[in-house]
């Protein structure tokens, strides 16, 4: 018995040990961005052309879930079993289908969401070079996923390396990563999300403004918190750079429905839940440019079923414009979840 003992309180012992171990390398090589970090500028091979008053574009918005949530696959954190698709050759085959919607739509600019560029969940593809290069677009990117193991859920997600990636016909002058606040602590915080907006810059030609392109994807599975004060945070900055006299658009996944937006009501209560923004969150100046011609993001707790009633859908995605920017159109457009978990948002604009 006490032979029987001793060996337990060894494995114990040892058991402690490891996880003790494991908390402190997550710890000491856990991503911690500054709260304003100055972004690498593409090199630019020639003059892309100036951006003027008056003058109109065309901006994507398409949270690509990585290339690995496409219409077949679903996730542990939505109610599904899966952590990665079963081989390399769908991720492939998605990043090639994404990358053909985007040509297709002829944008000037987009708003990429969910990239990886050395995840095992998606076979260490780098996407953004892969986007970058389909395109032929220079683009800014930025971690807002990057942990060296993360040991959820069995088997683990392992490494990520993701982020967002804004891609540009035209030149930035500046570009930048601003931190959102993360609602989780520590030891959670340490393979989590670190939330932020990238911001990019376009000088208006013959003005002093520019236009102020605020890239972003907000806290998903979190108690509301986060999302309530990343929102405030955002609305922030909008403001400021409206009082600036600057043309501001910010876009992305806000995994939040649009309070009154009913097209796609809520009838999966058991699994994740978005959350409800209102135009009161926005600052005066400001107004949501969305769309509910068709969703934009899918639920998933299993594969997708090929119809709306079938399986939950939202609608979570979008852009908020200045009152200095016309919307000439935004629509969702119908890709039938057929590569990622969403479907992309087109936004016309032209600039007053």
């Amino acid at each position: 018995m006490k032979k029987a003992l001793k060996i337990v309180l060894i494995i114990l012992l040892v058991l402690i040990g490891a996880v003790v171990i494991f908390l402190g390398w997550v710890t000491i090589r856990e991503y911690r961005p500054a709260v304003v970090e100055q972004l690498m500028l593409p090199a630019y091979d020639e003059d892309l052309g100036d951006l003027a008053a008056g003058g109109s574009l065309r901006i994507m918005s398409f949270n690509t879930g990585y290339a690995a949530l496409s219409k077949t696959e679903d996730f542990f954190m939505d109610g599904g079993s899966k952590v990665m698709p079963d081989n390399a050759q769908l991720v492939d085959t998605n990043m090639e289908g994404i990358a053909q919607i985007m040509a297709e739509a002829d944008a000037d600019l987009y708003f990429l969401q969910e990239v990886d560029t050395g995840s095992r969940r998606s076979y260490y593809f780098d996407q953004a070079a892969f986007y970058e290069n389909e395109l032929l677009m220079d683009g800014v990117y930025t971690y807002n996923y990057k942990a060296d193991f993360v040991p959820y859920p069995i088997p683990p997600i392992g490494k990520v390396q993701s982020g967002l990636l804004t891609l540009t016909a035209y030149n930035f002058s500046e570009a930048s990563r601003i931190a959102l606040p993360c609602p989780f602590s520590w030891p959670v915080r340490t393979v989590n999300l670190k939330r932020c907006i990238l911001e990019t810059r376009i000088p208006v030609a013959g003005t002093d403004k520019e236009l102020v392109l605020m890239n972003f994807h907000l806290e998903a599975y979190d108690s509301g918190e986060g999302k309530i004060a990343q929102t405030k945070m955002l609305s922030s900055l909008m403001e400021e750079e409206y009082a600036k006299g600057n043309y501001v658009i910010a876009g992305g996944d806000f995994n939040q429905t649009f309070e009154g937006m009913d097209t796609y009501p809520i009838l999966n209560k058991d699994d994740w839940v978005p959350g409800i923004i209102s135009s009161e969150d926005l600052p005066e100046g400001f107004s949501f440019a969305v769309s509910d011609n068709v969703p934009t993001c899918r639920l998933l707790n299993g594969p997708y079923s090929g119809n709306y009633q079938d399986s939950q859908v939202y609608v979570i995605d979008g852009f908020i414009v200045s009152d200095n920017v016309a919307v000439d159109l935004v629509e969702n457009m119908d890709v039938g979840f057929e590569y990622t978990d969403h479907q992309p948002v087109v936004l016309d604009v032209t600039l007053k």
